[in-house]
């Protein structure tokens, strides 16, 4: 059985500022639109995860949500996950590992460096620094959500919001 793991990186938010926790930095009207052209993307390609995890950030929340909605997915259903916040690879990693069987398509919403890192990890793939509300799709063969580590993902895609926006 076939397993989907797809990666978003957060879309461009406010800068870091003075007052505001990077934990609290909302998306810029950007951001959300580089959110919804991959929602829409998505939706397009008949990509539909049935579960969504994301960091509890604003920004990958609010990522996450943007996305959701452009596939018709309850908000309510979005798994916040506090490992995909500062916990570098291995917090990406735990919520691959505790996902349920019954996932057939997972979608996670985090940030860089350590979204990138993870995606090379299981992939094997030099994708350098994943864009902002960039995906990357990696398939599994035969493999529970448990047994997933390094260099056991197929490397399929990565995708930008702007070469979206240049296919249109």
């Amino acid at each position: 059985m076939k397993k989907t793991l797809l990666l978003v990186r957060h879309a461009t938010a406010e800068e870091i500022s003075y007052g505001v926790k990077d934990f609290d930095r909302q998306l810029v009207g950007k951001g959300m639109t580089e959110s919804a052209v991959m929602g829409k993307w998505l939706s397009d390609n008949r990509i539909r995860p049935d579960r969504y995890v994301s960091s509890p950030a604003a920004r990958a929340f609010k990522t996450a949500e943007i996305v959701g909605d452009q596939l018709k997915f309850e908000v309510d259903a979005i798994v916040m996950d506090q490992e995909l916040y500062g916990n570098g690879p291995k917090g990406y990693l735990h919520a691959v590992n505790t996902t349920p069987d019954d996932t057939h398509c997972l979608i996670l919403f985090g940030h860089n460096p350590d979204i990138t890192y993870f995606a090379e990890y299981l992939s094997r793939a030099n994708i350098g620094s994943m864009e902002k509300a960039s995906v990357v799709l990696i398939e599994f063969e035969n493999l529970s959500w448990a047994e997933i580590s390094g260099k056991t993902g197929s490397f399929i895609s990565y995708t930008t919001p702007r070469q979206v926006r240049e296919e249109e």
